[in-house]
């Protein structure tokens, strides 16, 4: 029911919530910081999706000799004489062993002599013996099997996926609170009975389940922290809550340091994310949300209570225009969405924007997840580096908001991917001795590539009109997760170099730097409403 006036309706223009926000709500009071904590806790535990860096981790193996008397997959790992068994300790003998000889020899687990084999002649592994065992990799034995173990990384990139239409269909219909909530709440069942695993196969299908209908915790999460505070925070709400999912991955490496059998481990992460569903009481629903569906009365009183607890007041008039029903542009939306293909065929400077800016997407989600997850293979700290990779992104984030205003948003995007990939590079030639030095250009890297992350959102949606905005910045989002998809799969590829997956980041990066160089700078510039705008960018120094 509208609220009684003597205005008449048609003197009520419609007001943005922006607009109010600024000039009466308060664009970042208590009761946002107070939105900004809630969400910050589903957030992290958005984080937890990533613990196959752990359960899946590589383990020391090599091939069991049942001629020396080993019946199990956990006995003495390096005994004296494994030398008389196979070839000496490397990446590639710890597949293949001395083919066994058909002599009849006393023998113990301290004593094997090499007259039982034959050293010119070397075959496969038919059964291993690993040096751990907190790691899918010993309890469903895929020794020497490098691709089913990253394979799980791989499946949870592709859940992220598509989960899209899950969630956006979810958040639509039913709200952004019970988007979030049922988010969490499938992240948290399937995690826990992930952690009962029998197998590889169930074990795997569980992942890419439990991603494609829990993996919208954190962007529904993060459209709770963002679109309720003003347009002068965006950009910081934006990096706490990137920053946020960093806590995430830390306190994830954290309790898998402390907790390492892998199944206990899932349980630990994952039984505490039941708590969120106390959110449906706790967290109201979003605002923007309830005016899109004209939900006015509840609007009303979420409005009135975020007056109340920022001690501002909204008045009568901002109030009636924004419980005004928008004006229907059905027919004109569905013509501008017809036509994209057209007009951007048609217009060669954003044609070149659309060819460019996916490049950047898939080179920011490949080196950002590359580098969290080849982290554990630094050194044997593997929980450590891992927390470090993690938490260097932090100050990374931050120091984008920080400059993002005063260099530009070019400056800062090539710097980050020219610098990341300097990084890469030179992490390959750094001998394996010098472990510290190794550890601080990696976690220099990590850092130029987490200010690009922070940046791209904004200056993605600096170069696309208003019209075609949401769908080309999304287009582009959605191409980039090649990137985080292909991510897991590169520490296969140590076996063939060990700088690889290095280079590979370092390249991609020097390519995505030098084509942030064709674009325009937008700082300083309205963001464009039309496609005219857009190709004017650059060229009007107004």
């Amino acid at each position: 029911m509208e609220p009684a006036t003597d205005v008449k309706t048609d003197d009520i223009k419609r007001v943005d919530l922006d607009d109010v926000l600024r000039d009466e709500l308060g664009q970042f009071g208590p009761f946002q910081l107070r939105y900004l904590m809630l969400v910050s806790i589903p957030i992290i535990m958005s984080a937890f999706m990533s613990e196959y860096v752990f359960s899946a981790a590589a383990i020391p193996h090599r091939c069991r000799v049942p001629e020396c008397g080993e019946d199990s997959r956990l006995v003495q790992f390096d005994p004296d004489w494994l030398t008389n068994a196979m070839p000496e300790s490397s990446t590639a003998s710890s597949c293949v062993r001395y083919r066994p000889r058909n002599i009849d020899v006393n023998v113990t687990l301290d004593y094997c002599p090499a007259d039982l084999f034959d050293s010119s002649v070397t075959v496969e592994c038919d059964s291993y013996v690993y040096a751990r065992d907190n790691s899918i990799v010993y309890d469903f034995d895929l020794g020497c099997q490098e691709f089913l173990r990253v394979l799980p990384g791989t499946l949870s990139s592709v859940g992220t996926l598509l989960v899209l239409p899950v969630i956006g269909y979810i958040s639509d219909k039913f709200g952004r609170r019970v988007a979030l909530i049922s988010s969490v709440f499938n992240l948290a069942l399937i995690g826990l009975i992930r952690a009962f695993s029998v197998n590889y196969n169930m074990y795997v299908a569980l992942q890419i389940l439990q991603t494609t209908l829990g993996a919208g915790t954190f962007s529904s999460a993060y459209v709770f922290a963002a679109e309720l505070v003003g347009p002068k925070w965006r950009v910081v709400a934006s990096a706490t809550a990137s920053a946020m999912f960093s806590v995430g991955q830390a306190i994830l490496g954290g309790v898998a340091w402390a907790i390492q059998p892998w199944r206990y481990m899932i349980m630990a992460l994952h039984i505490p994310c039941f708590l969120i569903i106390s959110y449906y009481w706790i967290l109201s629903e979003s605002i923007r949300w309830l005016l899109s569906k004209q939900k006015f009365e509840k609007a009303k009183a979420a409005l009135e209570n975020i007056a109340r607890v920022n001690k501002t007041h909204i008045s009568e008039k901002s109030m009636r225009g924004l419980l005004l029903p928008p004006v229907v542009t059905a027919e004109s939306t569905k013509e501008n969405e017809d036509n994209l293909f057209n007009k951007i065929l048609k217009s060669k400077i954003l044609l070149r924007r659309v060819c460019t800016t996916p490049v950047w997407w898939i080179t920011t989600t490949f080196v950002y997840y590359g580098l969290s997850i080849n982290s554990t293979s630094l050194s044997d700290t593997i929980y450590l580096n891992y927390i470090l990779t993690v938490a260097i992104e932090i100050p990374g984030f931050y120091t984008a908001v920080f400059i993002l205003d005063r260099i530009g948003r070019k400056p800062t995007l090539s710097a980050g991917f020219f610098f990341s990939a300097a990084c890469n590079i030179a992490f390959v030639f750094i001998p394996s001795d010098l472990s510290v030095v190794r550890l601080v250009v990696y976690l220099a890297g990590k850092f130029g590539i987490s200010l690009v992350f922070t940046s791209l959102y904004l200056y993605t949606s600096e170069l696309y009109p208003t019209e075609f905005r949401h769908t080309l910045l999304a287009f582009s989002s959605m191409i980039g997760r090649i990137g985080s998809i292909t991510a897991p799969l590169t520490p296969v590829l140590m076996d063939y170099w060990h700088g690889i997956p290095s280079m590979l980041f370092g390249g991609m990066a020097i390519l995505s730097g030098l084509l942030v160089l064709t674009q325009p700078e937008t700082l300083g510039t309205k963001m464009p409403d039309t496609l005219a705008d857009a190709e004017a960018i650059g060229r009007d120094k107004k």
